[in-house]
């Protein structure tokens, strides 16, 4: 389910047929059939959710960067006939316009490992799952984010908990003041761009031929580790300093 997402195929059931069955044989003597594969895929679901979660995730280094996807399942033209996630999926709006399906929040370092990710309806705010404590568990220092993640009451939140969050600032905020650090870590903020760039380009996170909600789930689940084990990510040159300052708040 791993090995799929970074073999260059784009159809499940080619790599399987050819990659799995034939050269990559002696390595499974007891393989079944594609149609039995597919009926075996959600059966690891859970234990490869928890493998990404306990060993692939990255660690906090105290700069981290958060933004969402969106995950179509079909053309808008399309929205109307849709049975696979009929009551699943939903209308929601991107930088690129409307879609349907899911929206994918990731939260990454500046070495591109992912700390953490989750999957919500597309209609959902892409504030909202930075309140779930689960989801910025693990993260401290700063959090930076584009305008999408402005709210005075989710920083007075995560600032309470001892995380910066980091975004541009819109004309009506009158007196906000930024260092000049975090104005050149927003404009390092593509980084977490390129992650989702390379999930879909390459790790083909975003499909439209799901035929059920398990078989979506087991696609992302795969498509996340096989980015997360990725010999190379992209990652931006971060120096620190240690100083003997003392930060009064």
């Amino acid at each position: 389910m791993i090995l799929f997402h970074d073999s260059g195929y784009r159809c499940f059931q080619h790599f399987y047929l050819e990659k799995v069955c034939k050269p990559l044989r002696h390595l499974f003597p007891k393989i079944v059939s594609y149609n039995r594969i597919v009926e075996l895929e959600r059966e690891v679901v859970i234990p490869l959710a928890l493998f990404i979660k306990k060993v692939l995730l990255g660690k906090c280094t105290g700069i981290s960067f958060v933004d969402s996807t969106p995950l179509r399942v079909c053309k808008n033209q399309r929205i109307h006939i849709h049975k696979v996630f009929k009551g699943i999926a939903q209308r929601g709006k991107c930088s690129m316009g409307w879609f349907f399906g899911f929206k994918l929040h990731l939260i990454c370092n500046e070495k591109g490992e992912l700390l953490n990710f989750m999957i919500t309806p597309g209609d959902v705010d892409d504030r909202k799952p930075l309140e779930y404590k689960a989801f910025v568990d693990f993260i401290y220092g700063k959090l930076v984010g584009d305008k999408g993640y402005i709210s005075k009451n989710l920083f007075q939140r995560l600032f309470v908990d001892g995380i910066q969050l980091i975004t541009k600032l819109k004309s009506n905020m009158k007196g906000a003041l930024m260092s000049v650090s975090d104005r050149l870590l927003l404009r390092k903020r593509a980084i977490i761009e390129t992650v989702n760039d390379e999930l879909k380009n390459i790790a083909q996170v975003e499909h439209s031929r799901h035929r059920c909600f398990d078989n979506f789930i087991v696609n992302l689940l795969g498509a996340i580790a096989a980015y997360c084990l990725f010999p190379k990510k992209p990652c931006i040159n971060v120096q620190r300093t240690i100083d003997t300052q003392l930060a009064m708040f």
